[in-house]
């Protein structure tokens, strides 16, 4: 199915149940909370967790996954040097193993990272918040103050 058939389809479909809505930047109705299948709910142990598992991905790849490729190269230097074509085949392969596990790990890294640097710039901006609504006395400031300032 084409996607202007798709589309077409689906366009007749809203405007048989006449069920049109846009909802941006809104809570529902009620007040409260959203639970519906479309939020995003994110913890910070959950972030950790993540972050972990790939910090872990990380080290245990970086120390196992490198084991056969030095002798899987050697091997088809071998080969290729007593003519068969299999040794170009396994040079190939280690080239391309290579390649893989070093994006692999890079992209490991890069996750782990970007969490860790994350969690501590959610943590700043959190300190930098509590700071801006306390007063001089560590007092908080009075909701007439934060809605005329955050207007």
């Amino acid at each position: 199915m084409s996607f202007d058939d798709e589309w077409a389809r689906a366009s007749a479909a809203a405007a048989e149940k006449n069920q049109t809505a846009m909802r941006l930047n809104t809570l529902d109705p009620g007040g409260g909370t959203h639970s519906g299948p479309h939020d995003l709910v994110v913890r910070q142990d959950d972030l950790g967790a993540v972050g972990n598992a790939a910090f872990e991905l990380f080290q245990r790849f970086d120390k196992d996954g490198d084991v056969a490729s030095e002798s899987t190269a050697k091997a088809g230097r071998t080969l290729d040097s007593h003519g068969f074509d299999l040794g170009r085949g396994l040079t190939m392969t280690a080239g391309v193993w290579n390649s893989q596990r070093t994006a692999l790990l890079q992209a490991c890294a890069h996750i782990s990272n970007h969490l860790d640097y994350t969690k501590q710039r959610h943590a700043e901006d959190e300190a930098e918040i509590e700071a801006v609504m306390r007063r001089r006395d560590g007092s908080t400031s009075p909701i007439a103050w934060l809605d005329r300032e955050f207007r």
